[in-house]
């Protein structure tokens, strides 16, 4: 199922407002608002229970979404390496561009970053015409939400949006990698 266009003229317009809202990823629910909207942020951080120093992910439909966020790296070998997992789920820590809301990127000089494959993520994020904060759909420390009742339950009508679709193929959430070493911070589930 495909969003339609007046729904996502609604999201955006929900978004810029300031809005929070829920969105099917590729393994999970996930919870999002405008990167740069510190207010967003802290209301998101509020919902989930989350400490401010974890940071968030922030994902995209292209790398040109991700542009202004980011420091790409200049040595090809590692660039290469993340644009060939790319769109898929696997996130990456690299150089944050200057600036960025220290909730964020919890503080740190780094960000996490995601061009997602996912229909449905894809169509919002080109839809708001930009990036978009990604993470899971739970209170901090529970299970991630996988089903779109279970968002519901959770959070309630304190969600200004809701974007309906399936999940993708992925058992839970992404795979996140460091961009400068490769080492993984996180495994993907099993298959």
């Amino acid at each position: 199922m495909r969003a339609t266009r007046p729904a996502l003229r609604q999201i955006r317009d929900s978004i810029l407002a300031g809005g929070v809202g829920a969105y099917p990823t590729e393994g999970v629910w996930g919870l999002g608002c405008d990167p740069l909207d510190t207010a967003a942020i802290e209301r998101l951080i509020r919902l989930k229970g989350r400490g401010a120093g974890k940071g968030l992910i922030v994902i995209a439909a292209d790398t040109t979404q991700l542009d202004g966020l980011v420091q790409w790296p200049k040595q090809a070998p590692i660039r290469d390496t993340m644009l060939a997992t790319w769109p898929g789920p696997v996130t990456w820590v690299m150089q944050a561009a200057d600036d960025l809301p220290g909730l964020l990127t919890g503080g740190r000089s780094t960000i996490a970053v995601r061009v997602s494959r996912h229909p449905p993520v894809i169509d919002l994020c080109r839809g708001i015409g930009s990036a978009l904060v990604s993470t899971s759909a739970n209170h901090s420390g529970k299970p991630a939400c996988r089903r779109p009742w279970q968002v519901k339950k959770v959070f309630g009508d304190r969600l200004d949006w809701f974007l309906p679709g399936p999940l993708g193929g992925q058992r839970g959430p992404s795979e996140i990698r460091e961009a400068e070493t490769g080492r993984i911070l996180r495994a993907a589930a099993p298959a």
